[in-house]
This record gives C-alpha cells, sequence and structure tokens, in this order.
C-alpha cells in the first residue's frame, strides 16, 4: 500500500509539474499572437519613439521631418501628427491608434464615421512619460525594456537635482512656443518644458493651475525679469526660429530683459525637444541643467 501511494504521489505531483508548465507555455504563445495580430498606429512621433524603445511593430507613423527608426522604414505615412489621414489609417485596419492627450480635439467626427477610438497617452510631464512607458510595458508584454528606458530616465532626473541642490538660488526662467505664421505662446509649468525646467531647478515666471499654455503680455514678461529664455519651436524650426529672431529685434521690450543682455536665449530642436514629452527626455534634461548652471559644465553631447 506504501509503495502504490508513493507511486500515485508521484504521478500527481508530475501531472501538476506538466500542468503549471503547459500553462505558462499556452499563456506566452498566446501573448506572442496577441502581438502578431496587433496593428498599431502611431500617429506622433513620441509615439514613434516610444514603441522603438518597447522594440513593438507598427504598421502606420506619421508623416515628419523627424528621422523615422529603421524597422519602421516601410511602415505607412499617415500624415501629420495634427492632421493624420482617416482613411489612410482606416486601410490599414488598425487594432489600436495612439496619439496624444494635447492634441486630443484634433480627432472628430471623422474618425467617429470610421468607427476608430484613438488612445490618447498623456505625455504633458517627465512623471506621465514614465507612467506611460510602463504601463505599455506591461500591455505589450515588454517589462524588461520599459524599466530600462524608465530607469535611463531616472538616472538623470536625480543628476540634475543634485546639481540644482548645490545652488541657493533658482533662475528665472521664460518659455516661449512659437507657431509657423503666427507669433508665440508662454508656457507655463503646466506644460512638458516647463516640467523639465522645474525638475532641472528653475523657477518658471509664468505659473497656472491648469493652463499649459497662456498669451504673451510684454508688462508682465518685462517685470519677470527672466534671466534664462527658453525657445520651443513647435513646428517648422526653418521658419518658427526666423520668426523669434525677428520679433526680438523688432521689440525693444527684449532688449531690456537679462537674458537677453546676458546671451542666455537658447531654441530648444527636436528631436530632444517637443510640446510634448519623448523618449529623448533624459538628454533634454541635461541639457537645460546645463543652460541653467553653465558653471557645473553638465554634457549635452
Amino acid at each position: 500500500m506504501k509503495g502504490s501511494r508513493k507511486i500515485a504521489l508521484i504521478v500527481l505531483s508530475l501531472v501538476l509539474v506538466v500542468g503549471v508548465l503547459g500553462g505558462i507555455f499556452m499563456s506566452r504563445i498566446g501573448a506572442a499572437n496577441h502581438q502578431k495580430k496587433a496593428r498599431i498606429v502611431a500617429t506622433t512621433f513620441a509615439v514613434v519613439q516610444i514603441a522603438d524603445k518597447l522594440d513593438l511593430p507598427l504598421v502606420g507613423v506619421p508623416t515628419t521631418q523627424n528621422k523615422i527608426p529603421a524597422r519602421y522604414a516601410h511602415a505607412a505615412r499617415v500624415g501629420n501628427p495634427m492632421n493624420p489621414s482617416v482613411e489612410k489609417i482606416a486601410s490599414l485596419k488598425p487594432t489600436v491608434v495612439y496619439s496624444v492627450t494635447t492634441l486630443q480635439d484634433q480627432f472628430g467626427r471623422a474618425f467617429k464615421e470610421r468607427h476608430i477610438t484613438p488612445h490618447f497617452l498623456d505625455l504633458t510631464s517627465v512623471t506621465k512619460l514614465k507612467q506611460t512607458v510602463t504601463a505599455m510595458g506591461k500591455q505589450y508584454q515588454r517589462k524588461a525594456q520599459a524599466k530600462h528606458a524608465v530607469d535611463q530616465i531616472d538616472q538623470a532626473e536625480q543628476h540634475v537635482k543634485l546639481v540644482a541642490k548645490r545652488h541657493a538660488t533658482k533662475p528665472r526662467v521664460l518659455v516661449l512656443m512659437g507657431l509657423p505664421g503666427a507669433s508665440y505662446m508662454i508656457a507655463t509649468n503646466q506644460s512638458y518644458v516647463g516640467d523639465l525646467v522645474a525638475i532641472a531647478g528653475g523657477h518658471n515666471v509664468f505659473s497656472s493651475k491648469t493652463q499649459e499654455f497662456v498669451s504673451p503680455n510684454d508688462e508682465a514678461i518685462k517685470k519677470a525679469q527672466p534671466q534664462v529664455i527658453l525657445r520651443l519651436a513647435h513646428a517648422l524650426p526653418n521658419i518658427v526660429i526666423p520668426q523669434f529672431n525677428s520679433e526680438f529685434k523688432s521689440d525693444p521690450m527684449w532688449k531690456t530683459l537679462p537674458a537677453v543682455k546676458n546671451h542666455r536665449v537658447y531654441d530648444l530642436e527636436e528631436p530632444n525637444f517637443d510640446a510634448t514629452a519623448n523618449m529623448r527626455a533624459a538628454k533634454a534634461l541635461q541639457i537645460v541643467s546645463n543652460w541653467l548652471y553653465p558653471q557645473e559644465g553638465s554634457q549635452t553631447n
């Protein structure tokens, strides 16, 4: 009887082990099949960067001047991020379409008529970026890649915060966002670049509880006396940067500011900077830190 019981226990143990291993094997097959079936469209370059870091396949990418990663060379171009082609996206039969919350108003009736519901990723801050990367890593079984990407950003944050701690006062910073064919807006602490400034130890001279951007006010700018000015070209920098230069030359107000007098006016250029957070956040933090505290000699290469 004892021998029979031992045999029965051994058989039962083997059955349980096989069952567990089989379950793991099948779950991995299911995950792999899910990823093969996923037809992902990224309508902004920031989303393309995230997908690239997570080794995700894409069937559609935005039409952009930025360099699309080689792995997506054969992905269809779906148009400008601010006005993507609904027809082109629909023809790709996507399982998911990603954009960003700041462009949510651009996706209207045309997408609903095609029964396409975009997913809007919140990339308004470095923290939101890290949360998004972590969540997508979990969703697409890319936890290791997500952790590696987030760790790089964490290390950059820790470094720039240590640099800022060595200084008693925070430099006053004005952040401008230029638009092609128009003037400019002021980016507050609620914007992505405003968040970079805060993390790097700067004081944004324009703050808001809810608004990312506010209309410019010469008197308020003059009163704030910014020591550093950051200029972001939201699109078409070859047009926007000359606009900024013309504005700074034609309006005498700018010449009264410490940032202009001391030649501390910097242009934020892609791919390191954009209106929304992207996977160059670690590099962007290093650059901003160097501009705020140049005596520290932070690396910007």
